[in-house]
């Protein structure tokens, strides 16, 4: 089906491959080298290798199997055109493994252009998606029968409440509630002579019901049926984002009241923490959302552990460098003019949190894995046993057992063991064990293509913390006070950005199942709730800012000084919530349309060329200090939301309908 976004998962039977291991005839070395010159597209290319490298002896038919099963998981609704591929309505929300403070945008070959594997009950649900569009589009009877409206104050609520929350199109005639009411013609699909019977009719024939009414242009939405798609589709991600983010905060929490030195030395240990190491793991990351999909995709499970092997030993050796680094921290940040007791600080938070690296590229890597077969909820599910733990051991380990500052790294470091140790479980004892095949030789080869789709990840990811962590190391040569209040100010912006910022993955997913479906009008539809959200999400921020700004910063610490630091930062940090909202909206958007590397060449022009050197003309030039250095942020956020408003607004969205219609015939 031509309208599909989305491409099925393939029940391809693997055919056992007579090509030779290539590791049998090289060593390991000349292998590496020779993977770096794949030919486009990369993780085609590397799945063929990796199938000649590790022919899968038992032929894999869960996908057929799944596909026959969905009739009887359908509660008999579906004929049997219905488990055949068709068009799909329905997109996993991406973004869950992702977690960073600020937005990660992928280049080419990222998010509309992975292989998305839809499990069983997705496929119902998108099945249950595009029935109820072609019955809120008039197109199917309605679900329930019709009741004659009632008269008086309970009439006019219940128009209230229709209005309000009715998904329904309204007709022309302005009577939706009216059956055959200015509707549609019917869409006939006629039957042949093996199509079976119910009573007095024809079963529906999803798939050429929802192909005619595409085709004809009889599909709209409304902007209530967006607003619950995406309210649906934001809450569970808002969820984990603020969960994972808790690990952070909380040693902020529990050693800001240590004292105002300590406050200001876990905020940089923490920003170098992140450019050094966090910021590249989950960049590099980023290519197994492509290469765990793909083999997951062609039905060749047992090759998402392969790359998840591949991916894990690639970003232990990234350690050694990483471990040097921190080792001598505090020779290094003294070189960057920071003082030297805020220096030996943070290089022992560093070097205790040494402890816990490992452990958290492991879960990088599993967090690809189990998103790559549809468990998303497996992540959120480690959270909501972590994120607790962790908040107990910083009050035991700083407060309880008397360890001070020592303990918050402490406790950040066998909270990061725990991660992977918990998903292991879960894998291991509920679901996604059936994807990992084994430990394989094989993954110590082959790495080219990886690292060539790795790279542009790291790259993107890197460039947009940097523009902003790069204001702590800043505030740091403004002495121990600023440093402080600039750990509240990050932590507070950070925390608030948790929320946009699933509400703009949940708008790239919708706006993406829309193109995909060839429904330019219900997209855009789509794109307008989601800026609207993102605007009120904002509003709400900018809210709660300005007002408790002289409350806000009492969670963190008692210092005076500080406090009327941060008090008179919040306004402008307060502004910069409506601008970010938009702009976490507008990444999101970008990437459903498939722009989103024209969302990345904003980011660092708008960042680098034009909030920086503001950012740092205001603070240090005009001597505005650390309000100067976030009013540069504030404008470079407004122009990255306009630039890319402005280009949407001027793009043409049947172009992309068009790109992902082939992206889809091409699959």
């Amino acid at each position: 089906m031509a309208s599909s976004l989305l491409s099925q998962p393939i029940s391809t039977k693997k055919k056992k491959s007579s090509a030779a291991n290539p590791s049998s005839n090289h060593d390991i070395q000349s292998a590496l080298a020779a993977s770096f010159r794949s030919a486009s597209p990369l993780a085609q290319e590397m799945l063929a290798r990796d199938l000649a490298a590790c022919p899968d002896e038992e032929e894999d038919d869960d996908a057929l199997q799944d596909s026959e099963a969905l009739e009887e998981a359908d509660d008999g609704e579906d004929d049997e055109d219905d488990v055949t591929p068709g068009p799909t309505l329905y997109r996993r929300p991406s973004g869950i493994a992702f977690g960073a403070t600020r937005p990660a945008l992928a280049g080419p070959g990222g998010l509309l252009d992975e292989i998305p594997v839809l499990t069983r009950s997705e496929r119902v649900r998108s099945r249950d998606a595009e029935r109820s569009l072609l019955r809120d589009n008039h197109i199917l009877p309605p679900k329930h029968k019709h009741r004659p409206p009632e008269k008086g104050l309970a009439g006019r609520a219940a128009a209230l409440y229709r209005w309000l929350f009715s998904t329904k199109v309204r007709l022309p005639s302005g009577d939706e509630e009216t059956p055959g009411a200015g509707a549609p013609p019917p869409i006939v699909v006629v039957p042949d002579e093996t199509a079976p019977l119910l009573g007095d009719g024809v079963r529906e024939h999803l798939n050429e019901q929802w192909e005619a009414a595409v085709a004809a242009g009889q599909i709209r939405t409304t902007w209530q049926r967006e607003a619950k798609t995406i309210a649906i589709y934001s809450r569970s991600l808002i969820v984990t984002f603020l969960l994972q983010y808790s690990l952070n905060v909380t040693s902020i929490f529990a050693v800001g009241k240590l004292g105002t030195l300590q406050l200001g030395a876990v905020t940089l240990a923490t920003m170098t923490a992140n450019i050094t190491f966090y910021a590249p793991v989950q960049g590099l990351a980023t290519a197994l959302d492509t290469l765990c999909a793909q083999a997951f995709g062609s039905g060749h499970k047992h090759l998402v552990g392969l790359q998840l092997q591949r991916m894990t030993y690639f970003l232990m050796l990234l350690l050694i460098p990483v471990a040097v680094v921190w080792l001598n921290a505090e020779r290094i940040l003294v070189a960057l003019m920071i003082e030297r007791d805020s220096a030996a600080l943070a290089a022992t938070y560093l070097r205790i949190i040494l402890l816990g690296a490992p452990a958290y590229a492991a879960f990088e890597g599993g967090k690809r894995f189990v998103q790559a077969q549809g468990l998303f909820h497996a992540t959120t599910y480690v959270l909501l046993v972590a994120a607790p733990a962790n908040i107990l051991m910083n009050w035991l380990f700083v407060w309880k057992f008397g360890w001070g500052f020592q303990g918050a790294p402490l406790a950040v470091a066998v909270t990061q063991n725990m991660l992977p140790l918990l998903l292991f479980l879960y894998v291991w004892k509920v679901d996604g064990s059936q994807a990992w095949g084994g430990f394989r030789k094989a993954a110590l080869s082959n790495w080219g293509p990886m690292i060539a789709l790795a790279l542009p990840g790291m790259i993107m990811v890197v460039a947009e913390w940097f523009a902003f962590e790069i204001l702590t190391l800043a505030s740091g040569r403004l002495g121990v006070m600023t440093l402080a209040a600039q750990s509240v100010l990050v932590t507070v912006t950070s925390t608030t950005f948790q929320i946009p910022f699933p509400m703009s993955i949940a708008g790239s997913t919708r706006v993406a199942n829309l193109i995909g479906a060839r429904l330019v009008d219900a997209a855009k539809t789509s794109a307008k709730v989601t800026v609207a959200g993102g605007i009120i999400v904002g509003l709400f921020n900018v809210t709660v800012l300005a007002v408790f700004r002289y409350h806000i910063p009492l969670l963190f610490t008692h210092d005076r000084e500080v406090i009327d630091l941060v008090a008179q930062v919040l306004p402008v940090c307060a502004v910069m919530q409506l601008f970010d909202g938009m702009a976490a909206v507008s990444h999101g958007l970008l990437r459903g349309i498939g722009r989103q590397e024209f969302g990345g060449y904003a980011n660092l022009v708008c960042y680098y060329l034009v909030a920086l050197p503001i950012s740092f003309g205001l603070g240090f030039g005009l001597g505005w200090g650390l309000t100067g250095l976030w009013v540069g942020v504030t404008v470079g956020l407004s122009l990255v939301g306009l630039v890319e408003y402005w280009f949407m607004w001027r793009f043409d969205w049947h172009q992309a309908a068009e790109e992902a219609e082939h992206r889809n015939a091409s699959g």
